[in-house]
Formats: structure tokens, sequence, C-alpha cells
């Protein structure tokens, strides 16, 4: 008990001790329509690097210094929330609450499925409970001080329970298919879970769109007009239905642009938030649901789970190996029964958090593949060169714009701000008689 209320002031610490960032001082949105500067008229001595430049230079230094400031505590923000992971896991096993849990479960039902179900709806809630300081520090309190967040407490902490609710039916069933996998296979369970893990995945991907993400935005055909007929015009050339393209209402929680891709199969659909579509001019929607069409083009949503699944398969193993060490040595003390214990389960969580926090670049870098290549396919689809450009740089002002190249390969799961404005620019000097590209130059 001391232990959790140790966590529950420390989060509260941290909740009112972050400095604020004041970013209602500074402008942080750029204005709405293109600007684009004139070192990016076509012509025989058009400079990549010039005109990238000239892009970067949008971002006055205090726009710049607040999104460095932002994007550069997220890598603290990685360090410190895993730490806190470790110690919400720790006090879960040695302060004996995951056992306590699991002879609670095993006093609803005998039978080694229902127990193990039971155990893991009551673990999710503990973890919920654990973990609300930190995330009312991480995802409430830090995105207002930032200025890129727009529902009030009660809004968010409704969409906190909403999440809850939809872990609370769906993680258990893939813990009761691990968990099977371990009793009967043994020390060879972690490849049973890899396979399992991928085909939850899947379904995850095409079940989410139609029941999870319309539970938390409201999701409807793209409004009326000239952006309408020019993205339906993109996407009929790229072989996408139309009806899958879709408009939802983001700004009720946030101030970002965005866009994606999601489902499987049937219900893979390209959306896009409706501050892209109130803040943006015409050739930046086209270009970003160009990169989102690239995602559906590419099949990336089976192609990314395929490649994370098989980085599953070495955090599966990672976690049988360490965790039978770790059972073996203080699995008695804890009151563990073996790996076929749901108790042991935030031990497991721990391992492959672990495992995980070690893999951020490799992850970030499967991701960041992707991206690029969606941004090509962008590019080309759109041929909007300016308006990629800037909407990159409206996307710069919450990610850092330049980083080092390290700093780019181990943080970064898109490409950077200067990779994609350069990306733009470079297209541009090899498409100078494009007539979409050149529209909308200044005369």
């Amino acid at each position: 008990m001391k232990t959790v209320i140790v966590l529950a002031l420390l989060g509260l610490f941290v909740w009112f001790a972050a400095p604020l960032a004041h970013a209602d001082s500074i402008t942080r949105d750029l204005p709405q329509g293109l600007q684009i500067p004139d070192a990016t008229r076509p012509g025989p001595n058009f400079d990549v690097e010039r005109a990238t430049d000239a892009y970067l230079n949008l971002l006055s230094p205090e726009q710049r210094a607040l999104s460095d400031a932002y994007f550069e505590g997220g890598y603290w923000l990685q360090l410190w929330g895993f730490a806190y992971g470790l110690g919400v896991a720790a006090l879960l096993l040695w302060g004996g609450i995951s056992r306590r849990l699991r002879d609670i479960a095993r006093r609803l039902s005998a039978r080694p499925w229902l127990y193990t179900g039971a155990y893991a709806v009551l673990f999710l809630l503990a973890l919920f409970v654990l973990n609300l300081p930190w995330s009312i520090y991480a995802d409430f309190m830090r995105e207002h001080q930032y200025g890129l967040a727009t529902q009030d407490f009660a809004g968010w902490f409704g969409d906190a329970l909403k999440a809850l609710a939809v872990n609370v039916i769906v993680l258990p069933l893939v813990l009761i298919a691990i968990y099977a996998a371990v009793r009967r296979a043994g020390a060879r369970w972690w490849i049973w879970a890899s396979g399992i893990a991928f085909v939850f995945t899947l379904f995850a991907m095409m079940l989410s769109p139609v029941f999870v993400e319309p539970l938390f935005n409201d999701y409807k055909p793209l409004r009326e007009g000239a952006v309408r007929e020019a993205v339906l015009s993109m996407a009929r050339a790229n072989q996408i239905p139309t009806d899958h393209v879709v408009e939802f209402d983001a700004s009720r929680q946030t101030t970002r642009i965005s866009a994606n891709v999601a489902g499987f199969a049937g219900t893979t659909r390209v959306a896009l938030n409706d501050n892209l579509l109130n803040k943006t001019s015409q050739p930046e929607v086209k270009a970003v649901l160009g990169h989102e069409m690239g995602h559906y083009v590419l099949n990336h949503g089976l192609r990314g789970t395929i490649y994370i699944s098989l980085v599953l398969v070495f955090a599966f193993w990672f976690t049988r190996r360490l965790l039978d060490w770790s059972l073996a040595r203080w699995g008695r003390r804890l009151g563990l029964e073996g790996r076929a214990d749901p108790a042991a389960l935030p031990l497991a969580v721990a391992i492959i958090s672990i495992f995980f926090f070690l893999a951020t670049p490799l992850m970030n870098s499967i991701i960041r593949q992707m991206e690029a290549e969606a941004d090509a396919f962008g590019l080309n689809a759109a041929r909007e060169p300016n308006g990629f450009a800037m909407s990159a740089m409206r996307l710069s002002t919450y990610r850092k714009i330049h980083p080092g190249a390290l700093e780019e390969i181990v943080f970064y799961d898109h490409p950077s701000g200067y990779a994609r404005v350069h990306a733009s620019m470079l297209w541009l000097k090899e498409n100078q008689d494009n007539p979409t590209a050149n529209a909308a130059l200044p005369k």
C-alpha cells in the first residue's frame, strides 16, 4: 500500500512540477494557405538545398525552439515512461498484488482458461489505475502545455475509459490463447505465441475501423467541394475504392493535422482529419492523401504486420529465456508457480518492454522506411511538391525539423521535416515543367 501511495505521489509531482511550455504565447500554427518561397521558382539555376532552407525558414526561431523542446522532451518521456512501467511491474510482483489477483481469479473458476481470462481483466484494471498518474501527465497535461490538445479532462478521461473497455474485451482473449500455448507447448510456447499475435493483429486491423475507431471519433464521407473531387480523382487513378476515403472529427481532441490508412482486406480505408481540411490548402490535402494512398496501394498494413511479427518472434524468444531464468531465481519468493502461472504476467510484460525499449531504433526504422516509400508514392501521385513541403512544415511545428543522422535513426518513426522538404524540392527540380506543381507559384 505504501508503494501505491509513493507511485501516486510521484505521478502528481510530475504533473504539477513539470515546467510549462507557455505555448499560448507563441503562434504555433503556420498561416493557412501555401507559403511558397521565391527560392522554389523553377529555372536552370534551381538549387535543391537553397529551396529546402527557404522552406525551413518559414518557422520562426521561437516556433522552432518550441518544436525542438517538445520533441526532444519526448526522448526523456520514453525513458521515464519505460522506468515507470518497470516500477509498476515491480509493485505488482513484489507487493504481492499479482499473486492476490490470481488467487481471486481462481476462486471464480478452477478452469485454467477461465481463471486466466479473469486474471487478465483484473490485471488490466490494476494496470490502468497504477499508470493513471503518468498518463495524466504524458497524455493530457503535457499536450495542453504545448498547445496540442483541445479536450477537457472529462473528455480525455472518457476516451481513456473507452480504450480500457476495448482492452478488457480483446486482450484477455489474446492472453487466454497465449497461456494455452504455454501450457501445451512448454518451452516452445514463444513460437506459438508469435503466430497467435500475428493472427490477432490481423483481426484487430480488420475490426478496428468498423467497431473501435468510431467509439472515439465520428467518421463520415469526405465533405462536398473541390477538395473532395480532387481527392476522389486521385483515389480512382490509383484504383482505391472511393467509398473508402473518409474524414473524421479529430479537432475535438487535438490541433494536429493528420491522415491515416486503417483496416485490412475489405475494411481498409483512407481517413483524413478535419484539422487537415480546415487549416490547409488543397495542394497540401492532395499531398497528404497521396502519401496515405501510398500506404494503401503498397499494402503497408499487411507488410508492416509481417515485419513487426518477425520482430515479435525475437521478442517472445527473449522473453522466454529471461522469464525462465527470473522464475528460477525469484519465482518461489514471489509466490509464482511457473511460466504458465498468470501471476507471472507482470514479469513477462516487464521483460518484453525491455526488449522493445532496446529495439526502439529497429522498430522506428521499419516504420520510417515504409513512410519514406509512401512519401515517394505521394509525390508522384499528387504531383504537389509545394503542398507536400508545406504540410511537412506544418508537422514540424511539433516535430524537430532537422535532427542529426543518429538521432533520426533512434527516435524518428517518420522521415524528418528536413528530409521530406528536401525530397519535395528534389522532385520539383526533376519535374520543373509540371503544371500542377507550378500552378500555385506567385506570378
